[in-house]
């Protein structure tokens, strides 16, 4: 095995644990510091495949700017530990395979996939210039549409906070 490929699973690891972690805190703030680790580690991720542009953009706007407004809303809102419920034995019952063969079916798809990604990559002279076209030609309605909808969330976990004080 290469040392490239050692590196992806070891940041793979890294951010399907810190994944697992997100899920399983009690507090909204440990919740955030780990959907930090998978954002950087994803970074990584993108960072081994050859795409740096998408790597600071991962750094930058989601381990940055929005982990920034993630953390803000949380101590805006005040939010304490959560209590734990107990999980009825219906839902442990049906999670359990719901969630083997949805990954059955996630990873035969992919296996299904992987030639036609494989085949349509692009080369790392063009990959800035071409993303930057796309994103500004054939995506600039999605793109605005996300940055209007990231103004909202701002505006609504304002709205929440004064709404309690």
């Amino acid at each position: 095995m290469s040392a490239e490929t050692v590196l992806f699973i070891v940041f793979a690891g890294i951010a399907v644990m810190a994944a697992v972690n997100l899920i399983w805190q009690r507090h909204p703030i440990h919740s955030a510091l780990s959907l930090i680790v998978v954002m950087v580690s994803l970074a990584a991720l993108y960072l081994l495949l050859g795409a740096e542009l998408l790597a600071a953009v991962q750094i930058i706007v989601y381990a940055g700017a929005i982990m920034v407004l993630f953390v803000f809303v949380i101590m805006l809102l005040n939010a304490g530990e959560e209590e734990r419920t107990e999980v009825s034995h219906a839902a442990k019952f049906l999670g359990v395979p719901l969630a083997v063969a949805l990954t059955g079916l996630l990873a035969w798809r992919m296996w299904a996939f992987a030639p036609a990604a494989a085949a349509s990559a692009v080369t790392d002279q063009n990959q800035t210039k071409m993303l930057s076209r796309l994103l500004f030609t054939d995506f600039t309605f999605p793109f605005e549409m996300t940055s209007i909808l990231i103004l909202i969330a701002i505006l609504g976990a304002v709205v929440l906070a004064k709404r309690e004080q």
